[in-house]
């Protein structure tokens, strides 16, 4: 006689409930999640994913979201209140924008130091000093979006909180910096390729992600993490001047985060690029589903997608393998390297456009300027 079903705790449940949107929002911390977040926070990830929302989006979200439930507990003993009154909202602000002159001669200045270690022990805090703005900025906002989906409208666009984000980062100036301290020029990008020299699964993954990400115009590293067999297709070779014929594939990227689903953004790869992913797909045994996956401890292939973060930690662990600083290279350094060799190399702005898919143009040009500048007779008055 089968014995009957223990009836599942709270945070199982959840975490059940969770691993049914892994498909479309890839969740490595799963079991930490569960005990974080509350029922009604998986009820809108799971509504939100049946409204079809981008996945970069509820990757934010569920993020941000799982940030704020870890510093409520830290910091009041509480999970979030819906909505969250003012006072806590400037809580929020003061904790994360603070003067790092004034904390060293008041302790008490900025987020007080046990909710500090509770959120470093848990993994969510891990640089020194205050949050930047623009993470403040963004974790507010998302906070604002997730109340209004409760029914609540919030005191989000109280004076009172604008008032103290404008003062704090007045107080406590912060330098912007890139997201990736050095670009992945080809220079760069093969000293990282010189390290997946052999035949194994490991290495020909890397190559393939590395050359896949740059070639494609710099992809971004949740692009290339859910890149599906069934996004490729084979286009006609292309002839070079000495009569060979370069292999040629279209990605279609579907949904990004500049574009809706309805659009399909096709970019093309050619020669290297191309040989080196079919090279993985073969060895790997990829006719379906996801293309880059996760390989265990024995070399086996997993059928299940490599996160976004799996990326960023392949393109650090190269790096420091090919004797490079792995704290200034990055997934993003990719999308700017990408840029800055196609000014390096005279491509016009334009046709690198549309290989990397940038819809501002102020914000590709500023590569183009500043590879342009580096190297101009203004630069060069000295030399």
């Amino acid at each position: 006689m089968a014995k009957a079903k223990t009836s599942l705790t709270a945070v199982e449940r959840r975490a059940e409930e969770l691993d049914t949107i892994a498909a479309v929002l890839p969740i490595e911390r799963r079991d930490e999640l569960a005990e974080l977040l509350t029922d009604q926070d998986v009820e809108t990830l799971r509504h939100l994913v049946n409204q079809g929302m981008g996945d970069n989006t509820l990757r934010a979200l569920t993020s941000d979201l799982t940030y704020l439930e870890a510093w409520g507990m830290a910091a009041t003993g509480l999970s979030l209140p819906w909505p969250a009154p003012e006072a806590l909202l400037l809580k929020f602000v003061a904790h994360h924008l603070w003067d790092p002159e004034k904390r060293a001669s008041a302790p008490d200045h900025g987020m007080p130091a046990d909710v500090d270690e509770s959120l470093r022990r848990q993994g969510f805090l891990k640089s020194v000093g205050p949050h930047a703005p623009a993470t403040v900025r963004r974790r507010l906002a998302n906070w604002s979006t997730l109340t209004k989906w409760r029914g609540f409208d919030g005191a989000f666009a109280s004076p009172a909180l604008k008032s103290a984000i404008r003062l704090a980062i007045r107080a406590a100036p912060r330098q912007r910096l890139r997201k990736s301290a050095k670009a992945v020029t080809g220079d760069v990008l093969a000293r990282l390729l010189s390290t997946c020299a052999t035949d194994s699964l490991r290495d020909l993954r890397d190559r393939a992600i590395l050359m896949v990400a740059f070639a494609s115009g710099g992809r971004r590293r949740s692009e290339i993490a859910g890149l599906r067999r069934e996004q490729l297709t084979v286009e006609p070779p292309i002839p070079v001047e000495n009569g060979a014929l370069l292999p040629s594939l279209a990605i279609h990227l579907g949904r990004t985060k500049t574009t809706s689903g309805e659009q399909d953004d096709i970019v093309y790869l050619t020669g290297r690029p191309v040989e080196a992913l079919n090279a993985w797909m073969v060895a790997a045994k990829i006719d379906s589903g996801s293309v880059f996956r996760a390989i265990g401890r024995w070399g086996n292939v997993s059928r299940r997608a490599i996160d976004p973060q799996s990326v960023n930690a392949i393109i650090k662990q190269r790096a420091a393998m090919a004797g490079l600083d792995p704290i200034e290279l990055s997934a993003h350094g990719m999308r700017s390297g990408y840029l800055t060799e196609a000014a390096n190399r005279g491509i016009p702005l334009q046709e690198a456009m549309e290989q990397s898919r940038h819809r501002s143009v102020q914000q590709a040009s500023s590569y183009y300027n500043s590879a342009e500048r580096r190297s101009g007779k203004a630069a060069r008055l000295l030399a």
